[in-house]
């Protein structure tokens, strides 16, 4: 037997296990994924995406976080309003590691911690609100438990973008009266725009009935107007044919002839309104002899020259 083959066979398993160590320290690191890199148990660097090459031995990759943002699955919990109601609420939290080392070394699970924050916030939010007010402000309480977890982990390196509610489910009971509470608020809204309605309806129509009345009492004074107007330019037209025949009756008296013919007018409209006085059964006091016509016509006569 060559006493060199155990030296050999040391020496190939040595070269051997020092390649396996030389292979394995090698890293290729994907894209949005970090390493912690430990030498001799402490921390020494985090290696992001790209080829690295760790000493054999001496360094070790102790943690790996991936910096995708993920979706957390906060499981459900029973919360009490502020009116004393209990309620079930679940949700969905999203973050994402955004410093490695803090995220290894600052806390020992983080999903786990940001899950615990985020039921207890939860709780204490929906512990201020009604139970009304539950179902209202969902953006409100999301923004609350996304403000205090964020502020939380930030010690442990990671970011928490948004929290979102998934559901709220109360006691059979309690929807009960909140669906019966509902038909009352809509048959409320119905029967308030039916009012609304008739009540407008009713103002237009006594707002017609006025304008009609306007109209119809402005279309009488016009007429009225129209009318008085009318008999204006009447009695005006009337008397002014009335002068007018004064004037010419005036002026034939001077002329030629015309008191003769003026006694004979007047003697002709006595002698007619006289026939119309000498009806059957009629009875008359005058003041004066009407059958001397003579003493008639001679007091119109002075009354005229004068």
């Amino acid at each position: 037997m060559n006493p060199l083959l155990p030296l050999f066979i040391l020496s190939s398993l040595l070269g051997f296990v020092l390649l396996i160590s030389i292979i394995r320290s090698i890293r290729i690191i994907p894209g949005k994924t970090a390493m912690v890199v430990e030498r001799l148990g402490k921390y020494n660097r985090t290696l992001e995406a790209g080829f690295h090459v760790l000493v054999p031995f001496i360094e070790k990759v102790r943690y790996k976080h991936s910096l995708k943002e993920m979706a957390v699955d906060v499981p459900a919990q029973d919360c009490f309003t502020q009116d004393n109601v209990k309620v079930r609420v679940d949700g969905v939290l999203y973050l994402k590691v955004i410093d490695a080392r803090r995220a290894s070394y600052g806390i020992i699970d983080y999903r786990y911690a940001t899950i615990q924050l985020a039921q207890t916030t939860m709780r204490s939010v929906i512990g201020r609100l009604e139970l009304d007010r539950t179902f209202e402000e969902r953006e409100a309480i999301n923004g609350e438990v996304v403000k205090a977890v964020d502020e939380a982990s930030d010690a442990w390196g990671v970011k928490v973008s948004r929290y979102e509610i998934q559901n709220i489910n109360v006691p059979p009971g309690i929807l009960e009266a909140m669906e019966v509470q509902m038909k009352a608020e809509r048959e409320k809204r119905a029967e308030i725009a039916r009012s609304l309605g008739d009540m407008e309806s009713k103002i237009n129509y006594s707002q017609a009935e006025m304008e009609e009345a306007i109209n119809r009492s402005e279309g009488i004074k016009e007429k009225r107007i129209n009318e008085a107007e009318g008999k204006a330019q009447e009695i005006l037209a009337l008397s002014r044919s009335a002068a007018a025949g004064i004037r010419k009756i005036a002026e034939a008296v001077h002329s030629a002839g015309g008191l003769e013919a003026l006694n004979l007018r007047i003697s002709e409209a006595y002698i007619e309104e006289l026939s119309k006085l000498a009806r059957k059964d009629t009875r008359l006091v005058l003041p004066m002899d009407l059958t001397d016509m003579r003493t008639i016509l001679g007091n119109i006569k002075t009354m005229l020259e004068e």
